[in-house]
């Protein structure tokens, strides 16, 4: 949860002449630079030139402009590594190893450039859940992907791909997770390198380990 992914997602939709879209690249952009907790609604119409109640016109909450602002960055990094992962000729364990690089570099990335990015995905992991959890539904059914291709070449061997994609989503969350990623930079962890190699040793086929 690799791949040069873009950090300003949202602002490609600016050209779009929609209220909707100005209004959601502009609260990004605030949450990003002074934080989710210290932005308004009030501050958003204000930067737009326009009445709050205009904001409310689109969006009820400032809850709802966050739900929508993370799922589109969620819904970027789902597509780059669905890419990945459906990509055709390619080894399963190198697209594994691709999809688990990608994940970590892309919250790296975005960690490191908006270092209050995190507190978007605070706000949605305690406001909306389920905007969470359909994206680690989502993550998790890319792994799955992997898995059952690389057992159907011979790649892999598991009874339970299904559980072996969330055995590899969990593997990886200190490397892909953003709160992890941007609030404990320094703990002592395995290299990525080194994680990744172990995860595909352990669904080798057992002759070959």
């Amino acid at each position: 949860m690799t791949i040069a992914v873009p950090v300003e997602p949202i602002l490609s939709e600016e050209s779009a002449p929609t209220t909707r879209c100005r209004i959601l690249a502009t609260a990004e952009r605030s949450f990003r630079e002074i934080g989710y907790q210290k932005t308004t609604v009030a501050d958003i119409a204000k930067t737009l030139k326009m009445s709050p109640a205009n904001v409310y016109r689109f969006f009820d909450s400032k809850k709802a402009i966050n739900e929508a602002v993370v799922e589109r960055l969620i819904g970027e990094v789902e597509a780059l590594i669905s890419a990945i992962a459906d990509a055709p000729g390619s080894r399963a364990a190198d697209r594994l190893t691709a999809v688990i690089e990608a994940l970590h570099r892309d919250t790296h990335e975005r960690c490191s450039a908006f270092p209050r990015m995190h507190e978007m995905i605070e706000a949605a992991m305690s406001e909306s859940w389920d905007v969470c959890r359909h994206h680690v539904d989502r993550i998790g059914a890319v792994f799955e992907r992997i898995v059952v291709d690389g057992v159907a070449r011979g790649e892999f061997e598991t009874d339970d791909p299904a559980g072996a994609a969330r055995c590899l989503h969990t593997a990886i969350a200190r490397y892909s997770h953003p709160l992890l990623v941007s609030q404990y930079p320094d703990a002592p962890v395995p290299q990525l390198d080194v994680m990744t190699a172990f995860l595909l040793r352990s669904l080798r086929p057992v002759g070959a380990r």
